[in-house]
């Protein structure tokens, strides 16, 4: 699936399941707490933090994919093409890191 596919199927999936969007302030709401449980999995998974009773069954991929699903509702809402989006940012990274990282002692 494309990014623009993504863009038209989570559309079509609020259409027809979810009434409408959530307003933008809500959304943002909704997907700092979508990134929450992103960190308590990464925290327990790959950090020092222990598993708790109420972490089993959580699954990274299932959470990361919430956060897109928000994210890709924002997008839509707002106007956002997430494609070029997403180009143009890379195309800033490029200008802008291209060296940069490439001479950072921590890196090698």
């Amino acid at each position: 699936m494309t990014i623009a596919e993504a863009q038209a199927t989570v559309d079509k999936w609020i259409q027809e399941n979810g009434v409408r969007y959530f307003n933008e302030l809500t959304n943002m709401a909704i997907l700092t707490e979508e990134v929450g449980e992103v960190a308590r999995i990464i925290s327990r998974q790959y950090g020092e933090q222990s598993f708790k009773k109420s972490d089993e069954g959580k699954q990274l991929g299932d959470e990361l994919a919430d956060v897109l699903f928000v994210l890709i509702c924002l997008a839509n809402q707002t106007g956002v093409n997430l494609t070029e989006a997403l180009q143009k940012n890379l195309e800033k990274k490029t200008n802008r890191d291209s060296d940069r990282h490439k001479q950072n002692e921590k890196l090698k």
